[in-house]
C-alpha cells in the first residue's frame, strides 16, 4: 500500500516536473521544430509516466496542461512541417486519447474553439499532402490518429453535451465537414481506378480505405447528433454549407454509376442517409437547385443489396420474416451435429470462410476484406441467423433512409417535385422486378423487407398529395403502339397512372399483411382523386371498382382487423363511385347487377348486394357508417339506378329507424324512444337520413347548388372538354311559354311523388322530432331536394307537412344547425309558385328568414340570407298575384313585406362576404320591380315615355305586354303603398361599399 502511494506521488512529481519545465521552454515562441524536439523529450519519452498520473491529479490542473499540449500541437499542425511533425501529432492524438479515456474534461467556448481549430489542423495534416498521400500503400498510423481525433471530440460532446451552445455546435459542424471532405479527397483517385481498372489490392490498401469510410461513418453519425440538437436553430448559411457538402459527396457517388456494397458501406451510406434527412427536414433555405440531382443519386439506393445474385426478390406478400424460417431449419439441421460454439468463436471461424460477397467490394470482383472494423460480437448472436441475413438486414437500412430522403424531398417542395415522377415511377412493366432500374414501385413491389415497402408506400402517398391533383389531369393514356419518337409529358404521366394502377390493385389483391395492406388503400384512394378518368381508358375506373369489391368479398385474414380494413376499403370504393364526371361503363355494370336481381342478404352477389349488406344495422357501427356514405355516392353520381332500387333503400332506413333492433344490437338507442342515441349511433342513423336526402333527390332529378364534385371539378384548368350544366329544377323557369307545371300523370312526378310520400309517412315523421340534432338536421335538409313538379304532385296535406315542418324549425328549434337546414329548405320551397297562393305562408317564410339573419352564428346568417334573396327573387314574379286579386289586408302585408325585405337586405350588406353576397342579390331583385321614388308624377312619366316609344315604332298605344301591364300594376301599387323613397340611394351606397371590399365574387 505504501509503495503504491509513492509510486503515485512519484509520478504526480514527475507530471509537475514536466510541464513547469516544459512551459518555461517555450515562453520565447519557439519554432515547429523546436516544439517537437521539446515534446520528444518531456513527453514522448515518459508517456507512460504521464498516464499514470493523470487519474491521481485534479481534474482541472489535468484540463489545462492538457490544453497546453493542444495549444502545442496546433503550432505544429500550422507549420506543414514534414514527416517528423506528423509523427510528433500521431503522437500527441494517442495522448489526448489515452487522457480522454481516464479524465472527463470540462470544456468551456474558449477551449472547445481551441480544440476544434487545432483538430481541424490535425486531420488536414493526416488525410492531407503531407499524410496519407506520401504513402501510396497506405499509412494506416495516420488514418487511425484521425479516428482518435473523432472519438476525443465526440466523447467530449457526450461529457459536456448540456453546457454546449449554439456557437459551438456551429464550429463542431465545419469540423466535421471539413473532416469528411478531407477523407473524400483522398479516396476519390484510389475509388476511381478500382473501378476502371479493377486492380488488385493489398490488404494495407483495403484497411486503409475501410478506415477512411469509417471515419466518414462517424462523422455522419455526429453531424446527425448535432442537427438533432439544434437542426432548427442552425443558422441559414451553415445549414447552406451542409447542403451543398452533401450535395458534392451525392454527386460523387452518383457519378461512378454502381455502388459499392459491404458491410462497412452499408454502414456509411446508412450514416451519409439519415444526416442527409436531417438536413432536409431541416431545411432553412429552397433545395431548388438541389432536387435533381438528389433523387437521381437517391433512386440508385432503391435496390441497393438487392442486384447481387446472392440476394433473392420476393414477389408481393411474402417478406422476409417469412423466408428467414426455412432459413434457420436448414441452417440448423446443417450444424446439429456440431458442438455449440459462442458467437465470437463462430465469428473467428467464420474469418477465413467467408463468401466474397459478404465483406468486399463486391462490384469491383478484388480480394475480400477479411476484417469487418465497424461490426463487434453482438452483432451476430443465437437469434440472429446468419452472417448474410445481417448483411441482407443492413443492405435494407440503406434502402429505406434512401426512401426516406425522396419523401423529404416531396414534402420540401411538392410543386417542384413533379418533374421528377418520370425518373421515380415506371412507364410500363410494372409487375416485373427489375434489379438494375429500382424505382418506388419495385421496392413497393418486391423488396423482401417491409419496413422498405412501408416507406416505399408513405413516399407514393406524399407524391399524390398536394399539388398533383391539379398536376395529373392533363394526363391522357395512349397505347404504345400509339406514340411516337417523341413522348408528350401528358402521355407520360398517362402511362405512369396506368402502371400505378396495376402494380396497387395487384397488391391489395394479394398483400397478407394488414397494417401494410391500410397504407395501399390510401394510396389507391389518392390515386382515385388524383387520375382523369375521362381521358383513361374506359375500363380503368370498373376494374378498381370490381377489384375493390373482390378483395372485400375474400375477407382478411385476420379478425381483429376484418372491421378496420372492411371500413377502409368502403372508404377507398366511395371515392371510386364519386369520381366525376360519372362513369357510363359503371353505369351499365350497376344498371346489369340490378336487372339480374340484387339480394341483400348476401354479401358476394354484386356490388351493391354487398353494399345493402353492410348498410344494414346489424354490422359493425363503423362498417355500416362507411357502406351508407358508399350508396350515398351511388346514388349523388348515378342517380338513374335509384328508382331501382329505391325499395332495398327503404328497406334499409326502416331498420335503422325501426324501435324494435335485434338483440344484442350495437346501437345505443331507439329512434321512436325519444332517448338520445351514442355518439356512433346518431352518426350512423344520420348517415341513414342522408342516404335517404340523396335518393330522393336523385330520383326527383334534383340539381341544386350543392354539387361540390363539379365544383371540384372546374376548378381544374384541364378539364376543358367537360362542360358543366347547372340549373336548379327545384325553382321554376319563370315566362309566359314556362308557366305550366308538370302533371301529376308524369311518370317521373308519379314515382317521386310516391317515394316522398312513403319518406314523410316512414321515415321523416319520426326523426324530424328526435331529441338528436344530428338527425333533425338531416331530416329537415331533405326538403331542400324536393323538386317543384314533385311538391305540386304531392298531396295537399303532405305539401303542408313539408311547409310546416320547415317553418316550425326556422322558428323554434334552439339548435344552429337544425335552424340554417331549416332556412335552406324554405330558400329552396319559396321558389315553388304554389307557395304564393296564401299571403299567410309567404308571410312565414320572410319572418322566418328576417328572424334567422340575427343570428349569432355565420353559417346560420348565411343561410338565411341565401333564402331571403330567393324570397326576393320569386316576390318578383308573384305580386301582381297579391295587387289584382288580393284583399285591402293582404295588400298591406305585402307592402310590409317589402318594406322588411329591403331593410333586411340593406343591413346584411353590413355583414361578412358570403352573407353579403346573398344581400346583394336580393337588393339586385327587388330593384326589379320596388320603384325608385313615390312620387305619382313618376308612374306617369314613365307611361308617357313608353308611349312615346311604342308609336315611334308604329304600333298602336295599346299593344302592351301583359308582363309589361303587370310591371305597371305591381309598381302603381307599391307606389301607393310604400313610402320610403330613400331607398334608392341607400341600395347605390350598399352597392358602391361591395364593389370596393375587394372580394371578386361580390362584384357580380
Amino acid at each position: 500500500m505504501e509503495a503504491s502511494t509513492s509510486n503515485s506521488s512519484s509520478a504526480i512529481r514527475s507530471w509537475r516536473t514536466t510541464f513547469l519545465t516544459l512551459r518555461d521552454e517555450v515562453q520565447t515562441s519557439p519554432t515547429a521544430t523546436t516544439v517537437i524536439d521539446l515534446l520528444n523529450r518531456f513527453i514522448f519519452a515518459q508517456s507512460e509516466t504521464l498516464i499514470a498520473a493523470a487519474p491521481n491529479l485534479p481534474v482541472h490542473e489535468v484540463t489545462s496542461d492538457a490544453m497546453f499540449l493542444v495549444e502545442l500541437a496546433r503550432t505544429i499542425s500550422n507549420s506543414r512541417g514534414d514527416d517528423d511533425a506528423l509523427n510528433a501529432l500521431v503522437q500527441l492524438s494517442n495522448l489526448f486519447q489515452n487522457f480522454n479515456h481516464l479524465i472527463s474534461f470540462k470544456m468551456t467556448s474558449s477551449t472547445w474553439g481551441l480544440v476544434l481549430r487545432t483538430f481541424g489542423g490535425m486531420v488536414e495534416m493526416f488525410l492531407g499532402s503531407a499524410g496519407i498521400r506520401q504513402d501510396p500503400s497506405g499509412n494506416i498510423a495516420v488514418t487511425e490518429a484521425t479516428k482518435q481525433c473523432l472519438e476525443i471530440v465526440r466523447s467530449l460532446v457526450d461529457v459536456n453535451q448540456r453546457t454546449i451552445i449554439l456557437s459551438d455546435n456551429v464550429q463542431l459542424l465545419d469540423f466535421l465537414l471539413k473532416t469528411v471532405s478531407f477523407s473524400q479527397n483522398v479516396l476519390a483517385p484510389c475509388f476511381s481506378s478500382g473501378i476502371q481498372g479493377c486492380a488488385p489490392e493489398s490488404r494495407k490498401m483495403i484497411l486503409r480505405r475501410n478506415s477512411l469510410w469509417e471515419i466518414q461513418t462517424t462523422a455522419f453519425t455526429m453531424i446527425s447528433e448535432i442537427l438533432s440538437r439544434v437542426g432548427t436553430s442552425l443558422p441559414a448559411d451553415h445549414w447552406q454549407s451542409t447542403v451543398d457538402a452533401f450535395r458534392n459527396i451525392i454527386d460523387v457517388l452518383a457519378s461512378k454509376g454502381l455502388l459499392v456494397e459491404s458491410n462497412v458501406m452499408d454502414r456509411f451510406y446508412t450514416s451519409l442517409l439519415h444526416c442527409l434527412h436531417l438536413v432536409l427536414v431541416n431545411a432553412k433555405g429552397s433545395l431548388q437547385d438541389h432536387v435533381a440531382g438528389f433523387v437521381a443519386a437517391l433512386r440508385m439506393f432503391i435496390g441497393y443489396g438487392l442486384t447481387s445474385k446472392s440476394q433473392n426478390v420476393l414477389p408481393a406478400g411474402v417478406y422476409k420474416k417469412d423466408a428467414k424460417i426455412s432459413t434457420l431449419n436448414s441452417h440448423s439441421s446443417e450444424s446439429s451435429s456440431a458442438p455449440y460454439r459462442p458467437p465470437h468463436v463462430r465469428k473467428k471461424n467464420q474469418k477465413g470462410t467467408q463468401s466474397k460477397d459478404s465483406n468486399s467490394l463486391s462490384i469491383l470482383d478484388c480480394p475480400p476484406a477479411t476484417i469487418d472494423y465497424m461490426s463487434s460480437d453482438s452483432d451476430l448472436s443465437d437469434s440472429d441467423g446468419s452472417a448474410k441475413g445481417i448483411s441482407n438486414y443492413r443492405s435494407s437500412k440503406v434502402r429505406v433512409a434512401a426512401i426516406v430522403c425522396i419523401q423529404d424531398l416531396c414534402r420540401s417542395d411538392p410543386k417542384l417535385f413533379t418533374a421528377q415522377w418520370t425518373i421515380l415511377l415506371p412507364s410500363s412493366d410494372v409487375l416485373q422486378a427489375r434489379r438494375y432500374e429500382a424505382n418506388l414501385m419495385t421496392c413497393l413491389l418486391f423488396d423482401p423487407y417491409l419496413k422498405a415497402r412501408i416507406a416505399a408506400a408513405f413516399t407514393l402517398a406524399t407524391m399524390l398529395e398536394g399539388p398533383a391533383s391539379v398536376f395529373l389531369q392533363v394526363a391522357e393514356y395512349k397505347e404504345s403502339t400509339k406514340l411516337g419518337s417523341f413522348t408528350a409529358l401528358s402521355s407520360s404521366l398517362g402511362q405512369i397512372l396506368m402502371q400505378l394502377h396495376t402494380g396497387i390493385l395487384h397488391l391489395i389483391k394479394n398483400e397478407k399483411n394488414n397494417g401494410f395492406l391500410t397504407s395501399l388503400f390510401k394510396i389507391l384512394a389518392l390515386l382515385i382523386s388524383c387520375t382523369p378518368y375521362s381521358r383513361m381508358p374506359d375500363e380503368l375506373l370498373p376494374t378498381v371498382i370490381l377489384n375493390l369489391h373482390g378483395r372485400m368479398v375474400e375477407g382478411f385474414l385476420t379478425y381483429n382487423d376484418q372491421t378496420g380494413l372492411l371500413a377502409v376499403a368502403l372508404s377507398c370504393l366511395m371515392d371510386a363511385l364519386s369520381v366525376s364526371p360519372s362513369s357510363l361503363k359503371v353505369n351499365e355494370m350497376l344498371v346489369a347487377e340490378l336487372s339480374t336481381g340484387s339480394n341483400n342478404n348476401k354479401a358476394c352477389s354484386g356490388l351493391l348486394s354487398t353494399l345493402f349488406h353492410y348498410s344494414r344495422p346489424f354490422t359493425s357501427p363503423a362498417v355500416s357508417l362507411e357502406a351508407l356514405q358508399v350508396l350515398k355516392a351511388v346514388a349523388h353520381n348515378y342517380p338513374d339506378i335509384m328508382v331501382l332500387c329505391w325499395k332495398q333503400v327503404s328497406s334499409i332506413i326502416c331498420e335503422f329507424l325501426d324501435p324494435l333492433l335485434p338483440e344484442g344490437s350495437s346501437r345505443a338507442g331507439t329512434v321512436n324512444s325519444g332517448q338520445t342515441v351514442g355518439t356512433i349511433g346518431e352518426k350512423v342513423i344520420t348517415s341513414a337520413i342522408k342516404l335517404l336526402d340523396e335518393c330522393l333527390r336523385a330520383i326527383c332529378g334534383f340539381k341544386g347548388t350543392e354539387d361540390l364534385s363539379d365544383d371540384k371539378l372546374l376548378s381544374s384548368p384541364f378539364t376543358y372538354d367537360y362542360v358543366k350544366v347547372k340549373m336548379i329544377s327545384s325553382a321554376p323557369s319563370y315566362g309566359l311559354e314556362n308557366q305550366l307545371v308538370a302533371s301529376d300523370d308524369h311518370p317521373a312526378c308519379a314515382t317521386g311523388s310516391q317515394q316522398w310520400c312513403e319518406a314523410i309517412e316512414k321515415h321523416l315523421s319520426s326523426t324530424l322530432f328526435h331529441s338528436s340534432a344530428m338527425m333533425r338536421a338531416a331530416s329537415v335538409t331533405c326538403f331542400a331536394g324536393i323538386t317543384s313538379s314533385v311538391f305540386v304532385s304531392l298531396p295537399e296535406d303532405k305539401q303542408h307537412q313539408i311547409i310546416t315542418y320547415s317553418i316550425n324549425a326556422a322558428f323554434d328549434d334552439e339548435v344552429p344547425s337544425v335552424r340554417s337546414a331549416a332556412c335552406r329548405a324554405i330558400g329552396v320551397i319559396a321558389c315553388f309558385p304554389q307557395v304564393f297562393k296564401s299571403v299567410e305562408i309567404l308571410c312565414k317564410f320572410i319572418n322566418a328568414a328576417e328572424v334567422n339573419s340575427h343570428h349569432s352564428l355565420v353559417s346560420v346568417r348565411i343561410a338565411a340570407s341565401w333564402a331571403l334573396a330567393n324570397l326576393c327573387d320569386s316576390l318578383r314574379h308573384f305580386v301582381d298575384r297579391f295587387t289584382s286579386t288580393g284583399s285591402s289586408g293582404d295588400l298591406m302585408d305585402c307592402s310590409r313585406m317589402v318594406s322588411l325585405l329591403i331593410d333586411c337586405s340593406l343591413r346584411l350588406t353590413r355583414d361578412g362576404d358570403k352573407i353579403k353576397a346573398n344581400a346583394v342579390r336580393a337588393l339586385g331583385n327587388l330593384s326589379r320591380f320596388v320603384p325608385c321614388s313615390s312620387h305619382g308624377h313618376g308612374m306617369q312619366e314613365y307611361n308617357t315615355s313608353f308611349h312615346i316609344d311604342t308609336e315611334h315604332a308604329g304600333k298602336s298605344p295599346n299593344h302592351v305586354s301583359a308582363e309589361t301591364e303587370r310591371c305597371l300594376v305591381s309598381t302603381s301599387f307599391l307606389q301607393r303603398t310604400w313610402e320610403d323613397s330613400r331607398w334608392l340611394e341607400r341600395m347605390v351606397q350598399a352597392f358602391l361599399s361591395c364593389v370596393t371590399t375587394g372580394n371578386v365574387k361580390l362584384w357580380h
